[in-house]
């Protein structure tokens, strides 16, 4: 488990090291490659610490366990450099391509980015998992290291179409530069055209990146509750009736429903619903969607502590055996969640998506790539977020059941009221994040000044 939350942790911060070095030194499409060739050499160790040397290559000896678990290590280290490195920049240099057919090319730009993003989900969780199953993790481990491969070489092809952006040498310095350059008395003084040593375009950039910042920190409520599909929602099923016919279903299997609803919503809203809302003059921004999307995430909340509720009503005294563990779990069926699932896979469709956009379309052209690093690592502080949540419920609450809201097995404890305070923190988080929103003034990419006066 520390392992996997030291890699999670990797793959949130890594990115805004891939979005400075793009706009600064090496260019998106660089920084692309580059990590994409990082990314293939992960993928590389992967199957070689599961492959059966005896049987794949007629090695009289087989390799160690010591260095199977070096090559697995060393996979998760260059996969997340490889990630980070490819999630801050592919977005930013895929919507630059479309850029100049306007701002709703590039929404929906973002909107089937995301959608293709969750059709590799689905594929993911769904035919390499069940190679993985059913043949073994060394061919499983292959199936992602030959489409990386492919994926890599279609990108190298293409090169002389794509549109690049210049790179602007060292931003962060630039950026400090500006802050204290100001000496407390405004960036006016900052300006080139007032004295200061800086550009009107750098100084006016930082100013961009300082106001995205708190729409930002409002997001990182919304990821600690989005994380709750791997951790309170699994426990939850776990405790469910998983039998469909003569077998179980595995939990994880209502994680496929989060993603259904994107693949379904993204075409619905691209196709129909945003079109009409134009037509009628009533096109959301970015920030209202993404507060809407916040208004789903504590539905779900809502509705998970209604379902245990209810699961709490019905427990079963036949114990349910999972992987070795007897549980006591609810005669209601598994499915039961599927509304909560959905209702999470649906704000993702509104926050996540237009948070992509956003922070593209917010960020001066030099500052993009360190910009969409910033968001997705709002994504892992969300996470660890949610955990000091769980801290601070324990110390108030206790850990020992009936007072417990989430003791050891939450069937003794009171877990509805963590997911009820859940939707809560949700539902004030949305009335902070509202009254940014109104404050907030978008920057017009055709006309990039901001008030000198800022």
């Amino acid at each position: 488990m520390l392992l996997l939350k030291l890699f999670l942790c990797a793959v949130s911060i890594v990115p805004i090291f891939g979005g400075y070095l793009a706009d600064a030194f090496v260019g998106r499409y660089n920084i692309i490659l580059g990590c994409g060739l990082i990314y293939v050499i992960g993928l590389f160790l992967l199957p070689a610490s599961a492959v059966d040397y005896k049987n794949w290559f007629g090695l009289h000896n087989e390799i160690s366990t010591e260095t199977r678990r070096r090559f697995f290590l060393s996979s998760l280290v260059l996969i997340a450099i490889g990630t980070g490195g490819i999630k801050s920049n592919v977005g930013p240099f895929g919507a630059q391509q479309v850029e100049n057919l306007g701002p709703k090319a590039v929404q929906s730009f973002f909107s089937w980015f995301y959608w293709f993003i969750n059709v590799g989900a689905i594929i993911a969780y769904s035919g390499v998992a069940a190679v993985q199953q059913n043949v073994g993790f060394d061919v499983g481990f292959l199936i992602p290291l030959i489409s990386m491969i492919i994926a890599l070489l279609i990108f190298m092809l293409n090169k002389s179409n794509y549109i690049s952006s210049p790179v602007k040498g060292s931003v962060l310095k630039d950026t400090i530069g500006v802050c204290c350059a100001t000496r407390c008395k405004g960036f006016r003084h900052a300006r080139e055209d007032e004295g200061g040593p800086y550009s009107n375009e750098m100084v006016n950039g930082v100013i961009a990146v300082l106001r995205i910042l708190p729409v930002f920190l409002l997001i990182i409520v919304y990821c600690a509750i989005f994380s709750q599909i791997g951790t309170t929602f699994f426990l939850q099923g776990e405790r469910m009736d998983l039998k469909v016919g003569s077998s179980n279903v595995p939990v994880a299997v209502l994680n496929i429903f989060d993603t259904i609803i994107i693949i379904v919503l993204i075409p619905t809203m691209e196709s129909f619903v945003y079109p009409f809302l134009a037509k009628i003059n009533r096109s959301p921004s970015h920030l209202q969607r993404m507060g809407i999307g916040m208004i789903f995430a504590a539905m779900s909340m809502f509705v998970a502590g209604i379902l245990k509720i209810s699961r709490k009503k019905d427990i079963s005294i036949i114990g349910q055996k999972l992987a070795g563990n007897t549980f006591n779990a609810s005669s209601i069926s598994i499915f039961a969640q599927i509304p909560q699932f959905t209702l999470l896979g649906a704000s993702e469709v509104f926050t996540s998506i237009s948070g992509l956009e956003f922070a593209y379309s917010q960020a001066p052209l030099f500052m993009q790539g360190v910009c969409m690093g910033l968001f997705l690592a709002t994504c892992g502080i969300g996470g660890y977020v949610a955990e000091l949540i769980l801290v601070i419920v324990d110390a108030v609450t206790g850990s020992q059941p009936p007072d417990s809201w989430f003791p050891d097995e939450i069937n003794d404890g009171k877990t509805e009221y963590l997911f009820f305070l859940l939707g809560i923190l949700m539902i004030i988080n949305f009335v902070i994040f509202d009254i940014a929103a109104y404050f907030y003034k978008y920057r017009n990419r055709d006309n990039y000044e901001i008030s000198v006066n800022a």
